[in-house]
């Protein structure tokens, strides 16, 4: 870690690889965590003490008491959500004022942004996304059109006039979607509350401060929501989120030079889920997928839908390494393959009879995945402490993947708790 770099966790595959338990394991070696992109779409699970809190908006290290904490420019917020949100943390006894700093360039999720996003879903019918309908396209898409509302905004005299304004072009908008019953009524009301309630945080320009403070030698990590494969340009698109998940998102969603990014931590399952519609490669329709659901709790953070479940999937691994530069692989519910007995891996793909080794334009649709199978290592891995533990199938089968991503895994998640993380 440079003192002038920050340094980056993010996803390699489609979101829930576990970014924010890695955040928390890593924090105490960090003074500032920052969100740079996505919104309550984001789920992040943290276990400690026996107990599972899940974040949405607030930065991973939140639960370090010496952490900083920053909602960076390239987040979109629902004050009601990141309110709840606050109000849980605070009910475990946790001390949020002075530690949580918001962007005054990060965008705003209005009543009508979540309205926008339940009739564009509907309207497509049997072709929708698979939106969380909390508002994320919507509000990029007015922030891409500069017609966005941001949270310096909150503090002009005339804010409530400017609001008002982008409320009614949204319910000309939405008058165009025949039968689309339009009620904000209740969630408006809880939303001008909640931006009341906002004021006590300090609204900062988070690009000078982080800028300065790495500056001053002072350790920032970055932390990316969602994953690599939903990325808006090089996801599996349309099926993807509405901002760059990669580290290439550090740069304007937090407002720093390329030359700033230091160690990029890339978070992968030991296989593949995926929450919503698009290609899938690996996925599974078998027993073994269920036996993945079931065991891994493979049930959406923020949605609570049942994820899709596959075998991992190199041929999109080595294109996310590539793609985000990534120095150290960290790998989670590796112990969720404990009981198989074989152990499947996609090393390429086969379309019309060709062979597919890089990632296609369109995701992986209508491809066959080509497999190299392992055997599993029949033996739990929960609790073990040091990498000369682990059984020699578990080893090769990183080691394996260490020598097609050419990169070193790092860390290695035995289990859901902070304690359960083994560190090479």
């Amino acid at each position: 870690m440079k003192a002038n770099q920050i340094d980056v966790v993010l996803g390699l595959q489609w979101g829930d690889e576990g970014k924010g338990k890695i955040v928390d394991v890593l924090s105490p070696d960090y003074k500032i965590v920052a969100r740079f992109q996505g919104g309550p779409n984001a789920g992040h699970s943290l276990v400690f003490d026996g107990t599972a809190f899940v974040l949405h908006t607030v930065p991973s290290g939140i639960f370090r008491d010496d952490t900083l904490n920053v909602i960076g420019n390239g987040v979109v917020i629902d004050p009601v959500i990141l309110l709840e949100e606050i109000e849980k943390i605070e009910a475990r006894g946790v001390n949020v004022d002075g530690r949580l700093l918001i962007s005054k360039r990060a965008n705003l999720i209005l009543p009508t942004h979540r309205a926008l996003d339940a009739a564009s879903e509907s309207a497509m019918g049997k072709a929708k996304i698979g939106s969380t309908l909390k508002g994320i396209g919507p509000t990029y898409t007015d922030k891409a059109g500069r017609t966005g509302l941001r949270v310096g905004d909150i503090l002009l005299p005339d804010f409530k006039d400017r609001y008002l304004a982008r409320k009614e072009r949204h319910l000309r908008i939405l008058s165009q979607y025949d039968g689309f019953k339009v009620d904000i009524d209740e969630y408006e009301k809880l939303w001008l509350e909640a931006i009341e309630k906002l004021k006590r945080f300090e609204f900062i320009d988070s690009e000078i401060y982080i800028n300065h403070a790495l500056d001053e030698g002072v350790p920032v990590l970055a932390e990316g929501a969602q994953g690599t494969l939903l990325d808006i340009d090089f996801g599996t698109y349309p099926y993807v989120t509405s901002s760059n998940t990669m580290s290439a998102g550090v740069c304007t969603g937090l407002g720093l030079a390329p030359s700033r990014i230091g160690h990029v931590y890339g978070i992968f399952k030991a296989y593949c889920t995926r929450v919503g519609s698009g290609p899938f490669p690996t996925e599974l329709f078998d027993e073994d997928g269920e036996q993945l659901r079931q065991k891994g709790h493979e049930f959406g953070a923020t949605t609570g839908r049942p994820r899709r479940t596959g075998w991992l999937d190199m041929v999109a691994l080595k294109y996310s390494v590539m793609m985000n530069g990534v120095t150290d692989l960290i790998m989670m519910k590796s112990d969720i393959l404990d009981d198989f007995d074989t152990i499947k891996v996609a090393v390429a793909y086969k379309k019309d009879g060709k062979l597919i080794k890089d990632f296609p334009y369109d995701g992986g649709a209508d491809i066959e995945p080509v497999y190299r199978e392992f055997p599993g290592w029949k033996t739990s891995l929960r609790g073990l402490q040091r990498y000369n533990d682990f059984p020699r199938e578990f080893k090769d089968y990183i080691e394996f993947i260490e020598e097609v991503t050419d990169c070193r895994i790092k860390i290695v998640s035995v289990g859901p708790d902070r304690v359960s993380t083994v560190v090479r």
